[in-house]
């Protein structure tokens, strides 16, 4: 197992840095595994270092406490993108943020934080819509300008520089954009390549509803329909992660996921809550059994606390959604370090995903998800012979009220609709509220 846990951050912010109930929202954040903290700089509703590096450092600082490192993410500055003078700027910027975090953290400390340049480049609403070369101008030069301030701390290490948090979701081509990044730069600037993945773009009601425009694309097929549509692209987390790290075969760069979601949206009424509910809760547990079967190095759930939107795992008074129990569940008994297995494929079950755990000392466990609203009963025996040891259920379905409920294991289990199960030969310490 050599995923690492993580989360975007970003409307959020306050709630995990200084809200009355940050203790909580920190907690939880450590519950689910959290490793790695992707923040912002001059992009996103988060505080500008330069306007209001009182807060920023707030902001880092809470990460650090968590246990995780931060991946500092510098995007963007203003058309035109190709024009020396404004990324000359924009490199200067930069160059003086992380100045002032070596200053305050000290450069051994922030050597071992992740940089991320850009932001979905090849998007027009986030990015900019950049072309390759264009991309590769600024990544350039930042990241021999980040390399240049690291490098007396790295010793035998590598630079964790990276980019272009590439959007996959609905874009062609997308996959160019890292294999170019791998052939075109110095493999001493880059430390690693991110590529995002949603189930959808799309509401899940009919546009019309809301007034949008779908510039030619037709409307998803709502209700059950939709549902089913956005489960069925769990895969897809594995196809494009074994995609990626096929270009790294003999490189020392990592494959980071650096955002996924079930919908890319803010609002409830846009989704219908399917980020943090059952289904989302059946998702996300999916997409992670994905993306370690595919060879990803990352993840990075967009995004960790909600403020008013529909993306966040933890509320802002750090109560967890379903999603978040059910991250919470995975990240307890599949955790880094681990040794991993995969029952082979049931055709009889195409609704179900399974991974087997295996701890240094022993302790065996395993994720099952139910990706349908339909029951599903199986024996976890028939699936890998070493969970006949398992005496434990933690099960989190569309029949427990959104909490987890933990049982004893018997020889057959059922999991009620959308929904995680997760069975051991250990679990006394597991924590379910």
């Amino acid at each position: 197992m050599k995923l690492r846990y993580g989360f975007n951050e970003i409307y959020g912010w306050y709630h995990l840095s200084q809200g009355t109930h940050r203790k909580e929202v920190q907690r939880r954040m450590r519950l689910m595994g959290t490793k790695v903290v992707r923040l912002f700089v001059f992009d996103q509703p988060v505080p500008d270092p330069f306007k209001d590096w009182r807060n920023f450092e707030g902001l880092v600082q809470a990460v650090l406490d968590i246990g995780a490192k931060p991946m500092i993410t510098f995007a963007k500055f203003p058309e035109p993108y190709d024009r020396p003078k404004n990324i000359n700027d924009f490199v200067l910027r930069s160059s003086e943020v992380l100045w002032g975090m070596i200053e305050r953290w000290g450069g051994e400390e922030v050597s071992q934080w992740y940089f991320g340049i850009w932001n979905e480049p090849n998007n027009l609403i986030v990015g900019g819509d950049l072309n390759f070369q264009q991309y590769l101008r600024i990544y350039q030069a930042l990241s021999a300008e980040i390399f240049r301030q690291l490098s007396p701390y790295l010793h035998d290490r590598k630079a964790l520089i990276g980019g272009p948090a590439i959007d996959g979701t609905h874009r062609a081509y997308w996959l160019d954009w890292i294999c170019r990044l791998l052939d075109e730069v110095d493999e001493r600037q880059l430390g690693f390549v991110s590529w995002h993945c949603y189930g959808d773009w799309r509401p899940a009601v009919p546009s019309k509803s809301l007034g949008l425009q779908m510039w030619g694309s037709p409307d998803s097929p709502n209700g059950d329909a939709f549902e089913k549509l956005l489960l069925a692209r769990t895969p897809t987390y594995e196809a494009k992660a074994r995609s990626v790290a096929r270009l790294l075969v003999g490189r020392n760069v990592l494959n980071i996921c650096g955002e996924l979601n079930t919908m890319s949206h803010h609002e409830y009424y846009y989704t219908l809550g399917h980020n943090q509910n059952q289904l989302g809760a059946a998702y996300y547990a999916s997409a992670l059994i994905h993306l370690i079967r595919g060879g990803a190095d990352m993840e990075l759930r967009w995004t960790a606390t909600a403020h008013t939107d529909a993306y966040g795992l933890v509320y802002m008074d750090g109560k967890p959604s379903p999603a978040a129990l059910a991250k919470q569940l995975f990240a307890q008994h599949v955790r880094f370090g681990d040794e991993v297995r995969f029952p082979e494929n049931r055709l009889s079950l195409p609704q179900l995903d399974a991974i087997v755990s295996v701890s240094p000392a022993g302790g065996t466990s395993a994720v099952f998800v139910n990706t349908s609203r339909e029951p599903v009963s199986f024996v976890p025996a028939e699936w890998d012979a070493a969970l006949a040891a398992c005496t434990r259920l933690f099960r989190l379905d569309l029949t427990t009220d959104d909490r987890v409920a933990a049982e004893t294991c018997g020889e057959r289990i059922t999991l009620n609709g959308y929904g995680v199960g997760v069975i051991s030969s250990g679990g006394a310490e597991t924590i379910i509220e």
